[in-house]
C-alpha cells in the first residue's frame, strides 16, 4: 500500500518537473521572441516634413504592435487660444510602440526633416588615397649581415600602428621611414605611432642587413589605390560614394586619410562572380592631374566622402531625386544604377530583407540580383560596384556595399541616411 503511494508520489513529481520544464522552455522562448522584436524597432527616425504621424514602420511589425506619439517638442503652458496660433509641425517627437496598447516595448525619437535630394551617379571611378602617417602591416624576420634570422619589430609593433615620426623626425612615405631606419646605423629607433587613437612611443632595435643598409623588420604601406562607385552628388558638389570604409587589404584597418582624389577610370574587363570566388571589375585608372575628378576629405566606416572638382554633369545619372528614409523602403523591386557594361544604366534587382535596427549599417538591406542582362555580365554582384545608388519608387534609398561570396547574385546595402550622416 505505501508503496503504491510513493510510486504514485514519483510519477506526480515526475510529471511535475516536466510541467516545470515546459514553463521554463516557454519563458525562454518568449524572452527570445521578445527581445527579437525589440531589436526590430530602431531607436531613432528621420520623417519628411509633411508626412504627418501615420504608422512608421507597420509593414515591420506584427499587427498588435501598436504605435502612439507620446510627446511633441513643445514645452510649458499658455493661456493663448489655440485658434489664435500658428504654429508648423514639431520638429521631434517620441513614438511609444506597445503590445495591444498596454505593455510598453520601445520609444522611438522621430525627428521631422526636409526630405534632402540628391544626384544619383553610378559612375565607377578610381580611388587614390594617401594615409595619414605609415601604416604597419605587419612584422617579419630579417637576416642579418652575419646570416643569423632575426625579428627585431617582434611583438613591440602591431599590425595596424601608424608610424607618425621616426627619432622625432615626422614621416609621410615609406622611403622616408627607410631612410631614418638606416640613418640609425644599428642603434635602436624610437618610433611615435598612433594605437587605437592613443599616440605612443616605442623603442624598436634595428638590425644590419647589409653593408649600409638596416632593417626593423616591419612591412609598411602608405597609400592604397582602387576602383569604386561614386553613388551621389549634391547641387553644392559634394559627393559619396562606395558605402563602405576603405580598409587595408591585409589587417582590416580604416585607413586614416591624409589626402585622396577621385580619378576618371575606363572599365577594361569584368570577372564575373563564381559561388565563393567574388567577381571583380578592372580598368585603367589614369592617375594624372587632369583627370582628378574629385578631392577626397573623409574615409570613414559608411563611405567616402569630398568635393567633386569636375563637371557635375560627367557624373550623373539624371537630375536630383528625392531620397527615401528607411521605414519607407519596401521589400520588392528596385533598381541599382551601374556603368559596368560601360553605359551607365539601371538594372533590376529585389530587396529581400530590409533591417531597421542593423547593428552594422553597411548591411541594412538583403538585395538579389534578377536583372538577366546583369546576371549574364557580371554574375551578380562584382568588387568594384560598391557604391551602386539603389532606386525604389522614383527615389535614391541606398547604395550596394558588399556581395555575397558564397552567392554573388545577393548582396548587402546601406540606407542612403545612413550615408548623409557622416
Amino acid at each position: 500500500m505505501f508503496a503504491r503511494k510513493d510510486v504514485r508520489i514519483l510519477k506526480v513529481r515526475k510529471k511535475f518537473k516536466y510541467v516545470c520544464l515546459l514553463i521554463l522552455l516557454a519563458v525562454l522562448m518568449g524572452l527570445v521572441q521578445w527581445l527579437m522584436l525589440i531589436g526590430k524597432i530602431p531607436d531613432h527616425l528621420f520623417v519628411a516634413s509633411g508626412s504627418g504621424e501615420a504608422e512608421l514602420f507597420a509593414d515591420y511589425l506584427p499587427s498588435w504592435i501598436e504605435e502612439e506619439v507620446k510627446a511633441a517638442s513643445y514645452y510649458g503652458s499658455s493661456d493663448i487660444p489655440q485658434e489664435n496660433l500658428h504654429i508648423s509641425e514639431p520638429s521631434s517627437y517620441t513614438v511609444e510602440c506597445s503590445l495591444m496598447g498596454v505593455l510598453p516595448v520601445k520609444d522611438i525619437q522621430v525627428d521631422v526633416v526636409e526630405r534632402q535630394q540628391l544626384i544619383p551617379s553610378g559612375i565607377p571611378v578610381g580611388i587614390y588615397m594617401k594615409t595619414e602617417g605609415v601604416l604597419i602591416v605587419g612584422t617579419g624576420a630579417v637576416c642579418d649581415i652575419n646570416g643569423a634570422t632575426q625579428e627585431p619589430g617582434g611583438d613591440i609593433v602591431h599590425s595596424g600602428d601608424y608610424i607618425l615620426a621616426v627619432n622625432d623626425v615626422p614621416v609621410t612615405a615609406k622611403e622616408e621611414v627607410v631612410r631614418e631606419i638606416n640613418e640609425a646605423a644599428g642603434q635602436e629607433v624610437c618610433l611615435t605611432v598612433i594605437r587605437k587613437g592613443e599616440q605612443i612611443d616605442l623603442q624598436v632595435p634595428v638590425v644590419q642587413t647589409g653593408l649600409s643598409e638596416y632593417k626593423a623588420g616591419i612591412w609598411i604601406r602608405d597609400d592604397t589605390q582602387g576602383i569604386g562607385t561614386l553613388t551621389y552628388l549634391k547641387e553644392n558638389g559634394e559627393f559619396g560614394a562606395l558605402g563602405h570604409g576603405i580598409s587595408d587589404i591585409d589587417t582590416s584597418t580604416l585607413l586614416s586619410l591624409k589626402a585622396g582624389n577621385l580619378y576618371r577610370t575606363e572599365i577594361k574587363n569584368v570577372v564575373r562572380g563564381e559561388n565563393g570566388v567574388p567577381g571583380e571589375l578592372s580598368g585603367i585608372i589614369r592617375y594624372e592631374s587632369d583627370e582628378i575628378l574629385g578631392d577626397i576629405s573623409e574615409n570613414t566606416g559608411i563611405g567616402i566622402f569630398g568635393v567633386i572638382t569636375a563637371q557635375k554633369d560627367e557624373l550623373a545619372y539624371c537630375d536630383a531625386m528625392d531620397i527615401a528614409y528607411k521605414q519607407e523602403i519596401k521589400e520588392g523591386p528596385a533598381e541599382i544604377i551601374s556603368a559596368v557594361s560601360g553605359e551607365v544604366k539601371k538594372y533590376g534587382i529585389e530587396i529581400e530583407k530590409v533591417n531597421l535596427n542593423s547593428s552594422d549599417a553597411n548591411k541594412s538591406m538583403v538585395i538579389r540580383v534578377t536583372d538577366e542582362e546583369l546576371l549574364t555580365l557580371t554574375g551578380g554582384i562584382v568588387q568594384g560596384m560598391s557604391g551602386s545608388p539603389i532606386i525604389q519608387n522614383g527615389r535614391i534609398i541606398g547604395a550596394v556595399t558588399h556581395v555575397f561570396v558564397n552567392d554573388p547574385t545577393k548582396g548587402y546595402g546601406i540606407f542612403i541616411e545612413n550615408m548623409l550622416e557622416h
